[in-house]
């Protein structure tokens, strides 16, 4: 092999992803005998794996840790054959057969794949939010939440992961200011109790931020009420921004087919708008966006990508 030449490695079934819906696609098709080669991605078993506890998902009475979970996952995939390799898909070649995946250092060819690459944080896009990510800007509470003990800082949004990582960041911050751009919150009526009875949350309606300011690290917030006009600047020791997901699906632009906000379309059998590709989860699901919802997607898209298999078998 050339010094600069990649590995070329041939597969029956990738698995692109590897939170609930990759990893539950993984159980199902190492089940089925396909011996399923699994991509992590950057995020090893996904978004979930970044929530403290996760209370909805069955079988956990007494919850779950997003960690513990997604090793669970990969723990029963990988007793039934399933291979998980720490890599990452950085282009793909859908428009001939054998479909082709490339990583930094190999060329993956495979007859049948299921994309499960979630979603991001979406970003505010304002001025200072680059600049201070990592000095007091964060997008995971459950990440660094421990950096924040006793001190003021606000959460971004009014959903079920705004009001989760807020109430889980009251365990270490003085206070946590709740901005939400509407008068009522979008969260869960349960979570929504436990932040109106919790006396470190504070809520800040109609509002938006338009600007994040410090020297070396946040030190205030510029608020716009968008009922007013009023402007005002409100002290803060850090900004958690949960104002939803962005699809990760830019490589997939021009290969298949996306909805108007880049999610990939798929009909009610996880296919895709190609024969043999399936996806499932957060990059297939703008609505649900749950983790029993996205292993149950994932669950599908390995049953079809498996009965797809066979009839090329038998053909």
């Amino acid at each position: 092999m050339a010094k600069n030449e990649k590995e070329i490695v041939d597969r029956e079934l990738i698995i692109l992803g590897s939170g609930p819906a990759g990893l539950s696609a993984a159980l199902y098709a190492a089940r089925a005998d396909l011996n399923p080669l699994v991509l992590t991605g950057m995020t090893l078993h996904g978004q979930a794996s970044t929530t403290d506890t996760i209370e909805n998902y069955p079988g956990f009475p007494e919850g779950v840790g997003g960690v513990e979970l997604g090793q669970l996952f990969q723990m029963q995939a990988e007793r039934f054959g399933a291979e998980v390799e720490l890599d990452e898909a950085i282009s793909v070649d859908f428009q001939s057969k054998p479909f082709q995946i490339s990583t930094y250092s190999k060329i993956y060819k495979s007859k049948s794949i299921i994309i499960t690459t979630g979603a991001t944080h979406r970003k505010l896009g304002i001025p200072g939010e680059k600049e201070f990510t990592g000095r007091g800007v964060s997008y995971c509470g459950t990440c660094d939440g421990w950096f924040f003990k006793n001190k003021d800082i606000v959460v971004v949004g009014g959903g079920d992961s705004a009001l989760e990582e807020g109430l889980f960041l009251t365990r270490f911050a003085n206070s946590v200011t709740v901005i939400h751009r509407r008068d009522e919150l979008r969260a869960g009526a349960i979570l929504q109790k436990r932040a109106f009875s919790n006396p470190k949350v504070k809520f800040i309606w109609d509002t938006t931020v338009t600007e994040i300011r410090g020297v070396d690290a946040v030190q205030a917030v510029k608020l716009n009420n968008l009922k007013t006009g009023e402007e005002q600047i409100h002290e803060t020791d850090g900004i958690f921004i949960f104002i939803g997901h962005k699809p990760n699906t830019e490589m997939f632009v021009g290969q298949l087919d996306l909805d108007n906000e880049g999610y990939i379309k798929t009909n009610k059998f996880m296919q895709t708008s190609i024969p043999g590709i399936y996806a499932g989860g957060e990059v297939a699901d703008p609505v649900f966006r749950q983790v029993i919802t996205s292993a149950g997607m994932g669950a599908a898209a390995a049953i079809q990508a498996t009965r797809y298999l066979e009839d090329l078998e038998e053909a």
